[in-house]
């Protein structure tokens, strides 16, 4: 998820150039309300008063119950890239995710840190399927910005994309691995090859609870009959 508010800035005046015909410009700031992958989260300690079990991978759950199970956990790694005023950087990034509805609707919650140990950014997303459809989307948030943007699973990862302009997207693709998330985003003009602009690599750390755990439970004697 940190992707999006790092790598889009050195798109900035590609945009510009393909908007400048009456055509909305996509500024930085909008690009921010994308969450990613996935992209992502700080690492949460879990408290005893847990009122659930931690969320982690079931081999034995079936994939159309949990499709997105894979990621279920907390993740911590690196992620590098160019900034919006064209500088390489590397951060250092978290992600947690977990499951709600049985498993029906998945969130990530991703937070990168700078070398002082600060929050350098923040997101959080919500992935889910339309039943009715079959469709998958992607709704982010972040800087007080939000986004919805086509999301697509696959066998060992996913895939989702963010218009960046008159033909072209932003694709970020991750592949997970076992406890190894890679994912990577590339610039795809409206002609020409991709451009790489993002990189993170990301290794589970332990599983979650969040969020399901805390639920709040009627008093003893107070729930309906």
């Amino acid at each position: 998820m940190t992707e999006i508010f790092k790598t889009h800035g050195s798109q900035t005046a590609n945009l510009r150039a393909a908007n400048k015909k009456g055509r909305k410009k996509l500024t930085l700031v909008k690009i921010i309300s994308v969450a990613a992958a996935i992209s992502l989260i700080s690492v949460c300690a879990t408290t005893g008063t847990a009122q659930t079990t931690a969320a982690k991978p079931d081999t034995a759950a079936s994939a159309n119950e949990a499709p997105l199970q894979f990621l279920y956990g907390e993740w911590v790694g690196t992620a590098k890239g160019m900034s919006p005023n064209g500088q390489p950087y590397e951060i250092t990034q978290t992600e947690r995710v977990g499951p709600m509805l049985d498993g029906a609707v998945t969130v990530i919650e991703g937070r990168g840190y700078s070398a002082n140990g600060k929050v350098a950014f923040n997101a959080f997303a919500v992935a889910s399927q339309d039943k009715r459809t079959g469709k998958w989307e992607m709704r982010s948030y972040a800087g007080g910005y939000v986004g919805t943007y086509s999301f697509e699973p696959s066998e060992n990862g996913f895939v989702w994309t963010i218009p960046a302009g008159p033909g072209a997207v932003t694709r970020f693709t991750a592949t997970v691995i076992g406890d190894d998330w890679t994912q990577i985003g590339e610039y795809v003009p409206a002609e020409g090859p991709p451009r790489k602009t993002f990189e993170m690599t990301l290794r589970r750390i332990g599983d979650t609870n969040w969020p399901s755990a805390g639920y709040v439970k009627p008093p003893e004697g107070e729930a309906a009959k």
